[in-house]
């Protein structure tokens, strides 16, 4: 509710710059780094490096660079894994990239781990056929990336950090977004301050929080996606949503990760029986693509047998200095998995769609790019291959500076066209009761096995909840998982992460990525949901 037209503009907070990027992760930040010296603000809902799930990241990045790998077999890993839909000149572009992006890091200050001879120590992940898994300290990569970059933005005085405020909506002219509309103190300012920009780089995150159980931060509530997509924007692949098959469960929101990489060093999955499972699911058991283990695990789960992470063989007495993260998770919980299996549960992971963008990181609207996981751009597939995503993130974020760059002279200030009001639409610290029915929608019938009568179910829960609460920031999220649950009913088929236990077996008329506009998917939702 608008409570007065108080204007509220950020020329008191410093001046106007050319460029906006909305997120403080990984993509955000390699992204202003790179853009440096061009003026850059960063807005962050909370302080950079938390409420990123780059921060959160345990395995690494996935870069060839081993005396015996090469771009062509990680390419191949990465077709593989993205089940028939990867888009093979993004993918071989992305991947020769990664050593220069690695090359980039380490020069930022990331302290990859090393041998003794100095060269970088490599480790592999399930479905790649070569150990390429650059890591810090077995699962810290993520806190360590995260560290070292802010590290770097904060001593770079053309990048302006804005933390604590909350991006509610795209502002365009015409169909050019000309800056966003943000929410000061974490949200709880009834003011709205306005950030005109010549360029807006969209690095917000994913999908997560829109699941009752996952492993994202709070933050990752599809915000970013459905921001853009109320205003224009191409989505795609909002179908295929990975679902990490070994989150710790201990009853935590967000759940705790259990590193794909101790899989990779030999752990296995038993049920309360201590049977290996896996092993009659499929040949690489443990180590098959993320979707398929997902599945056994659902499985194993929802027939009452649970499911556990035997880790007491693999790493043993070695747990706590190889894997400290997960280690301290399970501690905390009063699991000690040098001696005991951690119990395990699918949680929604990593989401491969998103703003579709091209191989600049530019999306159907101009002024707008995409970096990271609120944008598609095509790697991923229909199952991201472990670690692709960070090696994304930095490969598109830099590509999207030079694009900037290119575009953009080095002065001149843009005209700021509108004001932005002041209203009562405070950020809540706990979610509200439409958020939490709408977590617990997509988890019951938009999760890790659907069906045509779940997912119409969802798009009419979906449609009444958007009616009860027509708030802006609401209407941001519902909108993400509208586009979500209506790709999902529409593709008639099972393909990487998703699964329709009614169309069991991939159809190959439809191996092709989904592109759809909310104004599509508000049309196919009211005809699904009035059958």
């Amino acid at each position: 509710m608008a409570i007065s037209n108080r204007v509220a503009t950020p020329q008191s907070l410093g001046g106007i710059d050319d460029v906006v990027i909305v997120g403080g992760g990984l993509a955000g930040l390699f992204c202003a780094l790179r853009l440096s010296p061009m003026p850059v603000t960063v807005l962050a809902a909370a302080p950079i490096g938390q409420g990123a799930s780059s921060a959160w990241a345990q395995g690494g990045i996935a870069a060839a660079m081993s005396e015996g790998d090469t771009f062509g077999k990680h390419l191949a890993d990465t077709l593989a894994a993205g089940a028939g839909i990867v888009d093979p000149k993004i993918a071989m572009l992305t991947i020769s990239e990664g050593p220069d992006r690695i090359r980039d890091l380490l020069a930022y200050g990331v302290p990859f781990d090393r041998d003794l001879e100095g060269h970088l120590v490599l480790s592999r992940e399930a479905a790649h056929s070569e150990r390429r898994i650059v890591r810090v300290k077995g699962d810290m990569a993520g806190r360590a990336i995260m560290e070292a970059l802010i590290a770097a933005v904060r001593n770079t005085p053309t990048i302006r950090v804005m933390e604590g405020y909350v991006v509610e909506d795209l502002v365009r002219e015409g169909k050019v977004v000309t800056g966003v509309i943000a929410r000061p103190d974490a949200g709880q300012s009834k003011a709205r301050i306005v950030f005109p920009a010549r360029s807006v780089v969209l690095c917000s995150g994913g999908v997560g929080h829109l699941y009752a159980v996952t492993t994202n931060p709070a933050e990752a509530k599809g915000q970013g996606l459905g921001m853009a997509a109320r205003a224009g924007a191409v989505i795609a692949d909002p179908e295929f949503v990975q679902f990490h098959p070994t989150a710790i469960d201990i009853g935590r929101d967000p759940a705790p990760l259990a590193t794909e990489a101790l899989r990779g060093d030999g752990a296995t999955l038993i049920n309360n029986a201590g049977e290996r499972f896996m092993t009659a699911i499929h040949a690489d058991a443990e180590l098959a693509p993320r979707d398929i283990v997902a599945r056994g695990v659902f499985a194993e789960v929802k027939a009452g047998r649970g499911a556990f992470l035997d880790c007491r063989k693999a790493v043993g007495k070695h747990f706590p200095e190889a894997f400290p993260t997960v280690y301290a998770s399970c501690m905390a919980a009063g699991i000690d998995p040098v001696t005991q299996p951690i119990p395990v549960v699918p949680a929604v992971h990593y989401h491969m769609g998103g703003l579709m963008v091209d191989a600049d990181g530019r999306t159907s609207l101009d002024g707008l790019w995409a970096a990271g996981e609120v944008a598609s751009t095509g790697l991923h597939g229909a199952n991201r291959l472990a670690s692709n995503s960070l090696l994304e993130a930095v490969v598109f974020a830099a590509r999207i500076a030079e694009s900037i760059k290119g575009l953009i002279p080095q002065n001149g200030l843009r005209a700021w066209p509108k004001n932005a009001d002041e209203n009562d639409e405070l950020v809540t610290l706990e979610d509200s009761h439409e958020l939490k029915q709408l977590r617990k929608v997509m988890s019951n019938d938009v999760g890790v096995i659907r069906d045509a009568a779940s997912l119409t179910h969802a798009l009419r829960e979906i449609r009444r909840l958007e009616h009860e609460n027509p708030r802006l920031r609401f209407m941001n999220i519902v909108a993400a998982a509208k586009l979500i649950a209506v790709a999902a009913h529409d593709r008639l088929e099972s393909r990487g992460g998703h699964f329709r236990s009614d169309h069991p077996e991939p159809q190959e008329v439809l191996r092709r990525r989904t592109f759809l506009t909310l104004s599509q998917a508000e049309k196919r939702a009211a005809e699904i949901a009035a059958l």
